[in-house]
């Protein structure tokens, strides 16, 4: 009834979901880069979990640690970014940098 897999993917979906939900109600530069970040967590536990149920463990390993400097990089990225825009233009809100004209 309640396996492992099971409990897995119930785990996985649910921080898939607040991710999601997190990147769709925000408009802050810094909270949509912590949203999508939850979202990249979900996909790799995604990933380990059907690692552990094929029998591949040690290849998920190995792209897991791949996605997680590919995402730190990412996220690092985006920090300074965030940063930038707010010593420049003063605010972190998406909606007042699109409205931007250069």
């Amino acid at each position: 009834m309640f396996t492992l897999t099971n409990i897995l993917v119930v785990g996985i979906l649910a921080i898939f979901m607040v991710g999601f939900y997190a990147l769709l109600t925000t408009r802050n530069m810094i909270k949509i880069i912590v949203a999508l970040q939850i979202l990249v967590k979900a996909a790799m536990l995604a990933l380990i979990t059907a690692g552990y149920i094929n029998g591949n463990v040690d290849v998920v390993e190995s792209m897991c640690i791949t996605v997680i400097v590919a995402d730190t990089v990412v996220a690092v990225l985006g920090m300074a970014l965030a940063i930038l825009m707010k010593r420049n233009v003063g605010t972190l809100d998406i909606r007042e940098i699109s409205n931007l004209k250069g």
